[in-house]
């Protein structure tokens, strides 16, 4: 109850969100903390960060590294603070009464993202046109 004295729009009351949350590649003792068939596969924190920034929740970013997360990569990293209620303790935004309710949108929104559904088809991309057709032209000798 430390924080019982701080207003709900400081920092330090703002909901923490790390990406293992909603990682479906995590186990419920790894820390994914939603249901498997919700999770999403690899969230970042950037992407985390967009969601939440476009349904018009205020968001800070830190450089933590969950404690559970074995793997240091700089992929694995970034703390996600939210705000769920105003100063005078009403909710920002009504459809995102708790951090459950926070993530599980959030984990709904991910694969939705243009980054992820760009790299789902980004192998016909990669070819360019009239390029399959090209035929060996030698040089005509005069």
């Amino acid at each position: 109850m430390v924080y019982l004295d701080k207003s709900h729009a400081d920092r330090e009351r703002f909901i923490c969100i790390y990406p293992a949350y909603m990682n479906s590649k995590k186990t419920i003792a790894e820390g994914r903390r939603i249901p498997i068939e919700k999770a999403v596969e690899n969230p970042t924190f950037g992407e985390i960060r967009d969601v939440c920034a476009a349904a018009g929740l205020i968001v800070a970013v830190e450089n933590k590294l969950y404690p559970r997360e074995w793997n240091r990569d700089v992929q694995f990293r970034g703390r996600i603070r939210v705000q769920l209620k105003n100063e005078d303790g009403s909710f920002c935004l009504e459809q995102f009464p708790t951090r459950k309710s926070v993530m599980l949108y959030v984990a709904e929104m991910i694969p939705k993202l243009k980054t992820r559904t760009q790299k789902a088809g980004g192998g016909d991309q990669n070819a360019q046109p009239g390029e399959g057709g090209k035929k060996n032209k030698k040089k005509k000798k005069k």
